[in-house]
């Protein structure tokens, strides 16, 4: 029997490995798994060699901090994945981890063919790294076809299957409550670590202030992880503001992004899911100061967000750091609703841009074809 292992390191990368496997799963019933994964992959019935949890350190500090605990679960894993003997391990994204185990494996037994999903972001740092990555993969999954000229470069095979976020498959028709249906609803995307959560609660509940004292007309619909709901409602029960919600449910949030006027989205991938439903936005975020200097020394783009840096240009305005703040945020905020104008040329940019980054078929569908060629 052939087998696959795949080697995740945070809760997105097991979401999305999950949607790769699920489609493998429809076309092949004759594979078996195993896997360093989450509750994605598990409902699957996929098992893991240890608790995720473990390894998921995220932030530059959390990262140096954990470097020794790191170094020995990079161990363990690659002699589980040795152990197994797996005809491909499938590495989603987390590469720091993720890719230095594949490294290590493939030194072992080269036999195993290494496929890694979400490539590093190279042209944002340390674009040297692709000449050492060619020497242990196999085949890289872009999410961007920009990237592709980084690995045709150093002749390492590549393939663009889209970014997951914007596959075109929202098919959810659920009810929300009436009061939504009344107000002028603006997003708040306010981060999913602990870490953001304390740097931008305090920022947007005064946004939110201001903008009270300005227009009552208004509601504020925090989204939310399970993990960081309570976080989030400590902060707006503090300040028994009732034009506040905060809602965790992916089909709920869909159907609120759907009513949604404008969103205030802290800087990543959740930007692009804002994007594609075509709502004018402003990026901001906040962390501190040992790891701004840090991303400041290493990274070489002149913006953070995905559709500034493919456009080259601020699309969508960036707020960051000192700029992250009530004060700033309620201008901008304030200076596009009162013009159409600018709202109506934000979104025909990111309509214009998301459409050339789009894959014919689900990233999952594209990913999954590639696997499986490996598998003979």
């Amino acid at each position: 029997m052939k087998k696959i292992f795949i080697l995740t390191g945070e809760p997105s990368g097991d979401r999305l490995a999950s949607k790769v496997i699920l489609e493998i799963k429809k076309n092949r019933s004759d594979l078996e798994f195993l896997s360093v994964g989450g509750s994605y992959l598990q409902k699957l019935g996929i098992k893991t060699i240890y608790d995720q949890k473990k390894i998921t350190y995220i932030a530059f500090t959390d990262v140096i901090f954990n470097f020794f605990k790191i170094k020995k679960k990079i161990k363990q894993t690659v002699t589980e994945i040795l152990k197994f003997n797996p005809d491909i391990l499938f590495s989603v994204d987390s590469p720091d981890f993720t890719l230095r185990v594949s490294k290590l494996v493939k030194e072992k037994n080269p036999k195993i063919k290494t496929i890694h999903f979400i490539a590093p972001k190279v042209w944002a740092w340390r674009v040297g790294r692709v000449k050492k990555m060619k020497n242990f993969l196999d085949h890289i999954l872009l999410l961007f076809e920009f990237e592709k000229k980084y690995f045709d470069k150093e002749k390492l095979k590549n393939t663009f299957v889209g970014h997951p976020l914007l596959d075109k498959n929202l098919k959810e028709n659920i009810k929300i409550d009436q009061f939504l249906e009344k107000k002028k609803i603006i997003s708040i995307f306010p981060g999913s670590r602990d870490s953001e959560i304390k740097h931008h609660m305090p920022i947007l509940i005064n946004f939110i202030k201001k903008m009270n004292n300005k227009d009552k007309t208004f509601n504020f619909v925090f989204h939310s992880t399970n993990k960081i709901k309570q976080s989030i409602s400590k902060f707006i029960l503090k300040e028994k503001i009732k034009n506040i919600d905060v809602i965790n449910d992916d089909h709920i949030k869909n159907e609120v992004l759907k009513k949604t006027i404008f969103a205030i989205v802290k800087s990543g991938t959740v930007s692009l899911e804002v994007c594609r439903m075509n709502i004018p936005s402003i990026i901001i975020y906040k962390m501190n100061l040992i790891n701004f200097y840090l991303a400041k020394l290493l990274l070489n783009i002149k913006f953070v967000n995905m559709i500034n840096i493919i456009n080259n240009k601020e699309v969508i305005p960036e707020l960051l750091q000192s700029e992250c703040n009530a004060e700033e945020i309620f201008k901008s905020v304030n200076y596009f609703l009162n013009k159409p104008d600018l709202i109506s040329k934000q979104k025909n940019e990111i309509k214009n841009t998301i459409k050339n980054m789009s894959s014919s078929n689900s990233s999952a569908m594209e990913a999954s074809k590639i696997i499986l060629s490996y598998i003979t």
